[in-house]
């Protein structure tokens, strides 16, 4: 049977063939930024320690995107700068709807903000924009390196699936709109998963529930594990920041890993796949061609 769409990690072409190519310069920058900035944060630099987030990230972004270049002779951000510049703006946005959730059930919080408005609300879009980048690059990466075949074709799901998963995530959804209680964190990080995905497969396109659930589960499990450890980096990161977020979660909210309640570690799970799926519908909305359909 004929895949209607092609492996993932032949979805960022390049006219140089596909070969692999020498570890790109702005990798070493990345990594560089990384180091510098460590470096930086512990030697009580204030400037750094307030922007670390952004700062930390953006290194990892070149460098990870590095290492698939070397690897693959092509990347998201050396061949697709304009699909890598889109999919920032999209991760912003999306990060953007958990804000708003946020807002009512006040399940995390941000302190030691910079002062200065325009400075702070700067910082706000540049980590923002750095979310969906993270997780979908490490999954790039963790697909070519790890064992095992990823075959990518998004099975249809079967209706006595697909409706009661849409429902569901439909009320996971909405519920917190209307009782917003902090006990609500649970259906808003699966909500949007069960919800956008199936239907993005009825569109067209890939869904990693779809392919879960028809029996592929290798890229499911490989995109669950690029959630875990960026989960893990953000909060590890984030520990050591000056400015920073907290938690106030009421599920064994006093059992931390960093500033994370470990349950809370749970939701980078489903959230790799909500960050997917709304990057991939709203990608459709946009009047601007595709080149090149990053993962799909």
């Amino acid at each position: 049977m004929d895949n209607p769409h092609k492996s993932s990690n032949a979805r960022v072409e390049t006219s140089a063939g596909g070969s692999a190519k020498k570890f790109p310069v702005y990798g070493i920058i990345g990594f560089s930024i990384i180091v510098l900035a460590e470096i930086g944060l512990f030697s009580g630099v204030e400037w750094v320690g307030q922007w670390f987030t952004p700062i930390v990230w953006t290194g990892y972004i070149l460098f990870v995107d590095g290492i698939i270049r070397r690897r693959k002779g092509n990347s998201l951000l050396s061949t697709h700068p304009r699909e890598f510049a889109i999919l920032a703006v999209i991760s912003f946005a999306s990060w953007e709807i958990f804000e708003g959730y946020n807002l009512l059930v006040k399940n995390w919080r941000y302190i030691n903000m910079i002062e200065n408005t325009p400075a702070r609300f700067f910082g706000y879009f540049w980590a923002y924009a750095t979310i969906s980048p993270c997780m979908f690059l490490t999954y790039e990466l963790l697909d070519d390196i790890l064992p095992g075949k990823n075959r990518v074709h998004s099975p249809r799901l079967g209706n006595s699936l697909f409706y009661p998963f849409v429902v569901f995530g439909f009320v996971c959804m909405i519920v917190p709109l209307i009782w917003p209680s902090t006990y609500m964190a649970p259906i808003i990080w699966i909500g949007w998963a069960f919800f956008l995905d199936p239907i993005n497969q009825r569109l067209g396109e890939r869904s990693f529930i779809s392919e879960l659930f028809s029996g592929l589960p290798r890229s499911t499990a490989v995109f669950f594990l690029a959630g875990v450890i960026c989960g893990l980096l953000w909060e590890f990161w984030n520990y050591w920041a000056i400015s920073k977020w907290q938690y106030d979660v009421p599920y064994l909210g006093h059992i931390k890993l960093f500033e994370m309640p470990v349950l809370g570690f749970l939701g980078f799970l489903p959230f790799t796949i909500e960050s997917y799926a709304i990057y991939v519908f709203i990608r459709r909305l946009l009047p601007i061609k595709r080149r090149v359909r990053y993962l799909g």
